[in-house]
């Protein structure tokens, strides 16, 4: 089982949050500008380390808040977690 720290309502189960991805991509500043190929790049490619990974999590059954939690993908261990865009532990292998 995986317990969630959310900022608001402490830790939780996995199952009562949803999966964002990737924290922390940022936005084009003129996605009008870019081709189908850079869009698609954008969309779709994301990192996939075998380690500590930033990721979004939304409390579905819960706050309903967007957080950003630090998970070490290999062991599913958690160094911390914070609102959206809030600073997030340094952590090393």
């Amino acid at each position: 089982m995986l317990l969630i720290p959310c900022p608001w309502c402490g830790p939780r189960d996995e199952a009562e949050f949803g999966y964002g991805g990737q924290a922390r991509v940022a936005y084009p500043e003129d996605p009008w500008a870019l081709d189908d190929a850079a869009w698609a790049e954008y969309l779709f490619v994301r990192d996939n380390p075998e380690g500590w990974f930033a990721e979004r999590w939304f409390h579905r059954a819960g706050c309903r808040r967007w957080c950003d939690v630090m998970r070490d993908t290999a062991t599913n261990r958690i160094a911390g977690s914070g609102p959206t865009g809030a600073e997030l532990p340094e952590v090393t292998r």
